[in-house]
């Protein structure tokens, strides 16, 4: 692989809490190739969260393909776009064979990732992924930064997002919000699926509780998440306000970036507000902590570690979700009273 390469491509996740994730691998390119031109092949979805990380100096290029979506021609019609940028290297993060084609077909010389689902060949630039030693998704993410082989240099910066405070303000102002009280932000959705999600009456109570005190309650999230937080609405009597699928994800990033703090399920929202510095406590239930932990010294995690759990499945098993359903809302606000500010 050469030593210092020119033009340089990422091919992102699909994911909003991955691509924050990626962030310290970029802080690492741009520290090893500081004149490089980085662009970013992504979903549309997840671009806003990378025009917030000052390393993505180049193009956000869309990246049209749906999870399992093969459609050869379309790809090989934007291989032969990419092919007329130049890139010396690209850095192919999701681990399917699909991610790995599109570089391929445009005959980037250096093609870095992890070999993944048998991707001799079309990653040349091969890492085997040793779980024990990286076990975080970060770790993952920024060792492909090195030569393969070679261990992670340490420390690893945190994924940070700089948000401009005109970005606050346009974000607070696109929608009619006040900014002072700073409200507190529930992000009640988690795209994997329910056995991610705080039970909505659990977010209701809180709400309730908090409105008490004076401090507004705002739950922000995607169109999908939109009927969790009207039955949050309507269970809280209206001390929340749902803004699930109003805003843009950029304008989401700006509200976060002036929250008072944020209680959330472990979702791409939480990997964002913990990016951006925002107090926050997060929610674990299916999922670990352990593994993709909100990276942040202002963040609380709150996981009962049940005999059952981590189970990684969409829905609880047993039926019960009790790894979310016995976490009381008495005991989020009591580690919400821990938080220090920004």
């Amino acid at each position: 692989m050469r030593s210092v390469a020119r033009a340089i491509l990422i091919v992102a996740p699909s994911w909003i809490g991955d691509t924050v994730a990626a962030h310290p691998l970029f802080v690492r390119l741009r520290q090893h190739h500081p004149q490089a031109r980085i662009d970013v092949l992504a979903p549309p979805w997840v671009a806003a969260v990378l025009r917030f990380m000052p390393e993505i100096d180049g193009h956000i290029i869309d990246n049209p393909f749906a999870h399992g979506q093969l459609r050869l021609k379309d790809r090989w019609r934007l291989a032969r776009e990419l092919a007329r940028r130049g890139y010396d290297a690209t850095y192919v993060l999701p681990n399917s064979l699909k991610s790995a084609l599109i570089p391929l077909l445009a005959g980037i010389p250096d093609r870095v990732g992890f070999t993944g689902e048998s991707r001799y060949g079309f990653i040349n630039v091969r890492h085997t992924l040793d779980e024990k030693a990286l076990p975080l998704q970060v770790e993952r993410y920024a060792q492909l930064a090195e030569a393969p082989g070679a261990p992670l240099a340490r420390p690893l910066p945190k994924p940070h997002l700089t948000v401009p405070p005109e970005t606050v303000a346009a974000s607070f102002s696109a929608h009619g919000l006040a900014r002072e009280p700073a409200p507190v932000i529930f992000c009640p959705g988690a795209e994997y699926g329910p056995a991610k999600r705080w039970p909505e009456r659990h977010f209701a109570e809180l709400a309730r509780t908090l409105a008490a005190q004076g401090r507004p309650v705002w739950l922000l999230g995607s169109k999908k998440d939109a009927p969790v937080g009207d039955e949050i609405v309507r269970l809280s009597g209206g001390a929340a306000r749902n803004l699930c699928g109003v805003t843009s994800l950029s304008e989401a990033v700006g509200i976060l970036a002036g929250a008072h703090y944020v209680v959330t399920n472990d979702s791409g929202l939480m990997h964002v507000a913990a990016a951006l510095g925002t107090p926050l406590v997060a929610l674990f239930g299916s999922s670990s902590p352990l593994y993709t932990p909100p990276l942040s010294d202002k963040a609380r995690v709150i996981w009962l570690q049940l005999s059952c759990s981590p189970c990684f499945q969409r829905e609880c098993p047993l039926g019960h979700l009790n790894c979310l359903n016995q976490i009381e809302p008495n005991r989020v606000l009591e580690e919400a009273d821990t938080l220090p500010t920004k």
